[in-house]
């Protein structure tokens, strides 16, 4: 009897997992919902659109884009944490929501490690330093000249934290003291500066380099190491005046805690292909966002790694959790 238990028992588990092997196989057969913690128009929400039309076209499954900006991607990031975990929910984002927010908000509506399986990065940049042209300023020097001539007058938007802790850290560094006005998204800030409601901010340069193209914004330059292969004659702020000054974000893609690793290693291949398809070619060479990917691993390793950098850089910044 005993060996009639154990070859029942073994019927029942086969046949209890062929509805998850059949899921599998046929994963995806429904549209995937991609949740982008910003506005419309901005870089996440740029580079979503971008890859969720190369799964398309290359899987032809439908991707929906569905951005939920505010509260410092707390709605977003959130909305997925609670999601099923079956690969149909994924969570484009930066880090602001998976590296930064830990170390300025003392507490958070969603575990950035615990709540999320990794699925792989997607890109990383660098900003741009813009004002608004009516401000008497051309240059990185002639704003710090400005602001200390007016201490607390001048103000800067952000509308993440990749974009906040640029303009706190150049603060620090300049030795100026600027009011910090928030954002829901990066887009609505330069609309702001449009209209010369704020002075100055610095922002992702799919955001900010369009409008300074268009002679609606004045560049005075760019966060990374080197200048920009798209705005060559903008020089980074480090060689502006600001000695060491550099600041850069990334993206990366998430699913809610306990996707099967089988999803998740499916899912991993359909955006990595994404990334480096001609059809996404387009977003990252028109931003100068560099393609950045890795295995569900990896990425794991480098959000712990980038968690740790921020956390060092906004305590650097003086900037006190909210």
């Amino acid at each position: 009897m005993p060996g009639i238990h154990r070859i029942l028992s073994a019927a029942v588990f086969a046949l209890s997992a062929l509805p998850a092997a059949q899921a599998l196989a046929e994963y995806p057969d429904k549209p995937i919902r991609f949740v982008v913690p910003f506005a419309a128009g901005s870089a996440t929400d740029q580079l979503a659109r971008a890859i969720g039309q190369a799964v398309t076209v290359d899987s032809k499954v439908t991707v929906v884009v569905d951005n939920k900006p505010g509260a410092n991607g707390f709605i977003a990031a959130s909305d997925v944490a609670k999601a099923s975990a079956d690969g149909y929910t994924v969570l484009i984002t930066t880090n602001t929501t998976h590296a930064a927010n830990e170390h300025l908000f003392r507490k958070l509506p969603y575990d950035p490690v615990k709540d999320y399986t990794p699925v792989t990065a997607l890109g990383r940049g660098g900003q741009i330093m813009v004002v608004n042209p009516q401000l008497p300023v051309r240059t990185v020097g002639e704003f710090i000249a400005l602001a200390k001539k007016q201490p607390g007058k001048l103000s800067f938007g952000s509308g993440s934290s990749s974009s906040r802790i640029a303009g706190e850290l150049f603060q620090q560094m300049a030795h100026v003291e600027l009011l910090h006005v928030p954002y829901k998204s990066n887009p609505l800030a330069v609309t702001d500066l449009l209209g010369n409601q704020i002075q100055m901010m610095i922002t992702d340069t799919a955001t900010g380099l369009p409008q300074v193209k268009s002679g609606k914004l004045r560049a005075l330059g760019v966060s990374g190491k080197t200048r920009s292969p798209l705005a060559p004659d903008v020089p980074t702020i480090d060689e502006a005046g600001v000695k060491g000054y550099e600041m850069s974000y990334w993206f990366a893609a998430y699913a809610p805690a306990g996707t099967p690793p089988a999803v998740v290693n499916k899912l991993n291949a359909m955006l990595v292909k994404a990334a480096r398809s001609d059809t996404a070619a387009s977003f990252y060479q028109g931003t100068g966002t560099e393609v950045f990917t890795s295995t569900p691993a990896e990425l794991a390793r480098f959000q712990q790694q980038e968690s740790a950098k921020w956390g060092r850089i906004i305590k650097a910044a003086n900037i006190q959790p909210e």
